[in-house]
């Protein structure tokens, strides 16, 4: 019986299948992309609208958004050189640390966000 490389029970050190390295690849450049618009965010909310209003707050917003995107970026590389390892160890994929702090980060920008409408 041949063992499909990236599945539990492979040997150590051996390659994953290409197509979930792909995957993981995928994942990762999505975190990317999510840091990016994270980041993109912030700076709009700051200076889309210079006039109106509410500064401190929009600048709150905005230096919230940009932290929480370097957040995103900063880990992206470290969870995909985890899930890459698990892979060629055969280990159960590792929990992401990323999530949970990026869900209640977007629901506080969000929420940040609705309370500058309601003021301008």
């Amino acid at each position: 019986m041949t063992a499909v490389s990236g599945v539990p029970g492979v040997p150590p050190s051996s390659e994953p299948d290409y197509r979930m390295s792909l995957a993981s690849e995928r994942t990762y450049l999505a975190y990317l992309r999510t840091a990016l618009a994270l980041t993109a965010g912030g700076v709009a909310v700051v200076g889309a609208f210079p006039g109106a209003g509410a500064l401190p707050l929009r600048r709150g917003i905005g230096v919230f958004l940009v932290l929480l995107g370097v957040l995103v970026a900063g880990t992206a590389r470290l969870r995909w050189s985890e899930v890459e390892q698990a892979m060629r160890d055969g280990a159960p994929l590792p929990r992401s640390r990323t999530t949970i702090p990026l869900a209640v980060g977007v629901t506080c920008a969000g929420l940040l966000g609705l309370v500058a409408v309601l003021v301008m």
